[in-house]
């Protein structure tokens, strides 16, 4: 029997940790590492600004997010990827979104929905170009659009930046969107500005949009990371085609916040503007004034990623001579492979929590598996996710080189 679309929506990763550690109890006190949750302090503008606007939870906000916001963002661009002064038009080229996530999803059922105009049959199903392992909600948007997923993996071969230009012309011909994470989640791998711009000129080609998640692109530790915006100035300054996504909650360590933007070409976010109207969350006008607030400010930003680095380091200093560890190129998170420590990812995940209370995430649960293998490119890895304060995550790092020093494969 064919499995149902919603079926394929069910094995969402934190689920299935909870199914797999059923029954162990952990050795040592927790330290929950299997989500990207920032735990340090808020900065202090937020509750600032959201008690100095509090009379505006009296209105309703408008959709696309209020103007001072809008043009936050804009000149944050400007800023971040060295634009012309003014050439970032608030009014049709950003829109606030709660958070990214909801963003990136309906971008799917928007794109999907301008496929099939543009296809006019409707016998031919448009394709989602999504990187496996992956950001689940990509797939989620492909899946409740009924578009096709096509799964491209990241993995050491590719330096785990996916290789969409290698996939069958008719592929990339029905292509929808496709969703291109730099830095990457889970992997911590960025993008070139090469690369980029070879993604935006294959979406012109195939006219497909171009939906680059930069949520991470704020912690960085050698030079920021490329993003869509240096990929249109690289082909001209147009912005043709793509969409480009962040949010405050890990520039900022604001996830609570539910604070983002979407920002590009004008006659995708009219259409994706009007899909929200319809469904999406309103952001409430005290946290989109905090918004504004943070976009506004880069002190606390490189405080932040001061914090991370060092995070990264005690990683390095405890993992680093681990067989499997590799050093993220930014964001938070490790992808360790655990195949010649302990065997794969779920098995390492359990002698993890059991022997060291520390819980992580398989690498497998980030990833789609092959359908005639079964197998997929997460199977062997973690993602582990390095949030917390530099003496929890120093002792969390020293609790998993012990647990992982300690058993040997027996495959």
């Amino acid at each position: 029997m064919a499995e149902h679309r919603l079926d394929l929506l069910k094995n969402f990763p934190f689920r299935r940790i909870d199914e797999l550690l059923t029954g162990l109890a952990p050795a040592q006190t927790p330290v929950f590492m299997q989500v990207g949750e920032p735990q340090a302090a808020v900065p202090a503008l937020v509750a600032e600004t959201i008690t100095n606007t509090s009379a505006l939870f009296g209105k309703y906000p408008p959709p696309a997010g209020s103007i001072g916001y809008r043009e936050a963002v804009a000149r944050w661009l400007e800023r971040r990827y060295n634009l012309q002064a003014n050439t970032v038009d608030a009014t049709v080229q950003v829109s606030a979104l709660c958070g990214s996530r909801e963003g990136l999803f309906q971008a799917a059922l928007m794109a999907i929905l301008r496929k099939r105009d543009r296809l006019g049959d409707p016998s031919i199903t448009p394709t989602v170009l999504v990187p496996n392992p992956m950001y689940h909600v990509y797939f989620g948007g492909a899946i409740v659009g009924g578009a096709e997923a096509v799964l491209v993996d990241t993995v050491a071969e590719n330096s785990y930046v996916p290789n969409y230009a290698a996939l069958p012309k008719d592929v990339l011909d029905r292509a929808a969107i496709c969703y291109f994470c730099t830095p990457g989640n889970p992997t911590g791998a960025v993008a070139t500005r090469a690369a980029l711009t070879e993604m935006l000129a294959l979406a012109r080609k195939h006219d497909f949009v171009l939906a680059v998640d930069e949520c991470y692109s704020e912690i960085w530790f050698d030079t920021p990371p490329a993003g869509g915006y240096d990929a249109a100035q690289d082909l001209g300054g147009t912005l043709d085609n793509l969409l480009v996504f962040n949010s405050l909650s890990k520039r900022s360590g604001s996830p609570g916040l539910r604070v983002g933007f979407v920002a590009g070409d004008p006659a995708l976010i009219e259409p994706l503007l009007i899909l929200r109207s319809y469904g999406g969350a309103q952001v409430p006008g005290p946290l989109m004034a905090a918004g504004e607030a943070l976009w506004q400010d880069e002190s606390h930003v490189i405080a932040n990623r001061a914090h991370y680095l060092n995070l990264v380091e005690i990683a390095d200093y405890h993992l680093g001579a681990l067989e499997g560890f590799r050093r993220p190129e930014a964001g938070f998170f490790l992808w360790l492979n655990t195949k010649a420590s302990v065997g794969d990812g779920e098995t390492a995940t359990r002698l993890l929590w059991q022997h060291a209370g520390i819980k992580v995430m398989p690498g497998r649960y980030m990833a789609r598996p092959d359908p005639e293998t079964g197998e997929s490119p997460g199977d062997d890895s973690l993602r582990i996710a390095l949030v917390h304060d530099p003496k929890t995550v120093d002792e969390a790092m020293r609790r998993i080189a012990q647990v992982l020093g300690t058993y040997k494969s027996t495959n």
